[in-house]
Parts: structure tokens; sequence; C-alpha cells
């Protein structure tokens, strides 16, 4: 399992759901993409995209101005 790391900071919708999907594609099942975003439609967003396209959340965590979300690759 390997940790890749997405910064969508200052990027606004759907662009961070666009850098998501580029990334999931290039990456082996079970590893998990930080993402670290600005953009609170995140939070509603990359869940609802996950869902659709099968892969898991792990964790959500807003502080402040920075929204860190873990994501995992499934199949």
């Amino acid at each position: 399992m390997t940790t890749h790391q997405i910064d969508v900071k200052r990027l606004l919708c759907p662009m961070p759901v666009i850098r998501l999907g580029e990334t999931i594609e290039k990456i082996k099942a079970g590893d998990i993409i930080e993402m670290i975003a600005t953009d609170p439609g995140v939070l509603h967003d990359i869940p609802a995209w996950c869902k659709v396209h099968g892969h898991k959340v792990l964790k959500i965590d807003g502080k402040y101005d920075k929204i860190v979300l873990l994501v995992e690759k499934i199949g």
C-alpha cells in the first residue's frame, strides 16, 4: 500500500473531483490518496464520487481553511 498526495488547494468544483479521478486511474488497488483541499464542496462531492465509482473514503478532516481527505482505491 502506497499513499499518494494531491494538492487541490484553491481549486473549485469540479477540479478536485477531476484530479482525484486522474490520480485513481494511475495507482494500484489498495493505495491511498491524501487530498488536501480548501473548497468546502469536497465534503460532499468526494464521498459522492467515491460511492458512484466504488472507492472508499477513509477519513475527512476539516481544519480551519484546509480539508484533508483519505481515499482508498478499491478494485
